[in-house]
């Protein structure tokens, strides 16, 4: 336990996405002053979560309510259910659905609970080489594809690359627009690059090539005052991106602290956090980074208990 709380520590300083990700910032969110000894929990998210800073928000509040202190890695979703199905966490906070229904099936994950949900945009530069402003995403990404394989100047997608729930999303758009993402769209040309990294680097990666990406809008706004690029398809119910938190099962995990891990998934759902969760990024940026979870199970399509029951 003691080595992996170091590792996730240290984690902490250079967690990104998935195997060779680039470091995320440290969090410049003030550390809150705890008393003696407090206790630790260990917690795997979802980049988009973390690079928000939606999460050191949160995290605060939490902190000194609980004299707790969270340990928290940030890397894309397949890479946070790896540390969940090691037991090297104590709670999960990603965003693909079909990956965490089956983290729950193989007895890894318990006690699901949606707690936010936005939506995924498409952006690109301002001038819309590829011409996919406004169409439905299925239909800008066989735009993408044709114009792309066809060499047309300025078309390059910079795909997350990264099996993230945002790189998910990109293959059931892929999917939907009727191609088959490894035999199709992979190694499809130079138009298409596989940046392999998190959010916010392949934001960058994608403004610098003057590309089109495929982006939660949370991410998008934290760093919209660095790009020039802008969204081009943010309408489609295929856009939806709902956000989930839950246990590691302590009964295939031994040394999990499922205890603080319930305190804090409730306090994700209560009042207080999803007050929180609407009111974030509103001053800064507009508009909200995230929608709460509470009161709009039907726009996300789950279960008045999926957001609200308490974990007990």
């Amino acid at each position: 336990m003691v080595i992996i709380t170091a590792l996730l520590v240290a984690g902490l300083m250079v967690a990104g996405c998935v195997s060779g990700e680039s470091p995320t910032a440290p969090s410049t969110t003030p550390t809150p002053t705890l008393a003696a000894n407090p206790e630790e929990l260990r917690i795997a998210t979802t980049t988009s979560l973390y690079d928000t800073k939606l999460l050191d928000h949160l995290q605060s509040v939490f902190e000194k309510k609980h004299n707790a202190k969270l340990l928290v890695v940030s890397a894309g979703t397949g890479k946070a259910l790896e540390y969940g199905q090691r037991g090297d966490v104590d709670v999960m906070m990603v965003h693909d659905r079909a990956r965490e229904d089956a983290f729950i099936a193989d007895g890894d994950g318990v006690n699901r609970r949606v707690i936010a949900y936005n939506y995924f945009v498409i952006i690109g530069p301002a001038s819309d080489p590829a011409g996919i402003k406004g169409k439905q995403p299925e239909v800008a990404f066989q735009t993408l594809m044709e114009k792309g394989k066809a060499g047309e100047a300025g078309v390059v997608f910079v795909s997350r690359g990264d099996a993230s729930g945002t790189h998910a999303k990109e293959k059931a758009i892929w999917k939907a627009a009727g191609f088959d993402y490894a035999t199709d769209v992979q190694n499809s040309g130079n138009w298409y690059v596989e940046a392999g990294s998190g959010m916010g680097a392949t934001l960058v990666m994608a403004n610098e090539k003057e590309a089109y990406t495929l982006s939660d809008i949370g991410t998008f706004l934290a760093y919209k005052g660095d790009l020039t690029l802008v969204p081009v398809v943010s309408k489609g119910d295929i856009l939806l991106n709902v956000y989930s938190a839950m246990l590691i099962n302590p009964e295939k995990h031994t040394g999990v602290d499922t205890e603080l891990g319930k305190k804090w998934v409730n306090f994700l759902t209560s009042d207080e956090a999803q007050h929180e969760i609407a009111s974030f990024g509103v001053v800064e940026y507009g508009e909200p980074l995230f929608f709460p979870a509470k009161g709009n199970w039907a726009v996300m399509g789950v279960s008045e208990a999926e957001v609200s029951a308490p974990i007990l």
